[in-house]
């Protein structure tokens, strides 16, 4: 097994192992630190089934219920598809993951980690972009790391001033999936204590003691920051891909920009993660 480097700050890749054969303790440890000091984790040519993604996936934690129900897979249900073939009710296509974002922050325990293995992917286009907040916290200037400490982002399942619209949920999703949630801006990693911004555009109603007019500038300001360039790592997908990136300190987003006649067909799973501190 190798681990190399994909970028300067983000992201590693594994080669040389088959997730459908016993993984020896001493390969898992070494791909988990990548993940934790890389933030994100691409294991090259797999070819996973749901039941062997799950059982891959729980080498690095325990799945966590994913939110809509919808989108699971029948006889696999821990594992979800993420796929360009669904609509709106009133029609539109419906792009899973567009806009930046971090998963399920609406829970008290957001996901530590969300993977997604490559089933069928488009000719080209359909790359996903991260954001390494840690590193873009560390360049804030003082005083802006100084005004967010204290503050505490109000998440719900559907912000009120978020352009991407999420698929509803049925009703028996609606009793169990949380109705809102109180996390910091600024949220200390469990495992390596690096601290990094803590937002999400499609989730944030606001900021609990602040007016809208001041709260949502200032999330705004954040996220151009942790959006910048510098801070991403972008993953141009191959067949086969493994990817898993940890939500506690990086945003997402998927590009929509590839020929809708293909098909983009994934397998989704995510791990039970931590309170936010």
């Amino acid at each position: 097994m190798e681990i190399r480097p994909l970028s300067t700050h983000t992201g590693a890749e594994v080669l040389g192992i088959d997730l459908t054969r016993p993984v020896a303790d001493a390969d898992r440890d070494a791909m988990y630190r990548a993940f934790v000091e890389r933030s994100v984790l691409v294991v090259r040519d797999q070819a996973l089934t749901p039941q062997q993604l799950a059982q891959a996936i729980e080498l690095f934690g325990t799945i966590l219920a994913q939110h809509n129900s919808r989108f699971a897979i029948p006889d696999c249900p821990q594992i979800h598809y993420v796929s360009n073939q669904d609509r709106y009710p009133d029609g539109r296509r419906y792009i899973p993951g567009e806009g930046w974002h971090t998963d399920h922050s609406n829970a008290p325990r957001p996901p530590k980690a969300t993977a997604l293995h490559a089933v069928q992917l488009p000719d080209k286009g359909g790359d996903t972009q991260y954001a390494n907040m840690a590193a873009a916290y560390e360049v804030l200037p003082v005083e802006m790391q100084e005004r967010i400490a204290p503050l505490m982002g109000v998440h719900v399942y559907q912000s009120s001033h978020s352009a991407r619209k999420l698929m509803g949920l049925n009703d028996a999703d609606k009793e169990r999936v949380p109705n809102a949630a109180l996390h910091p801006l600024v949220r200390t990693h469990p495992e390596s204590g690096a601290r990094s911004i803590y937002i999400n555009p499609i989730r944030i109603e606001g900021v609990l003691g602040l007016d809208h007019k001041e709260a949502l500038p200032l999330l705004d300001e954040l996220l151009a920051h942790a959006t910048s360039e510098r801070f991403q790592y972008r993953h141009a997908w191959k067949a086969g891909d493994l990817v898993m990136w940890d939500n506690r300190c990086l945003l997402h987003k998927a590009n929509g920009d590839y020929d809708m006649a293909q098909t983009r067909y994934l397998y989704r799973v995510m791990l039970q993660g931590d309170v936010p501190r």
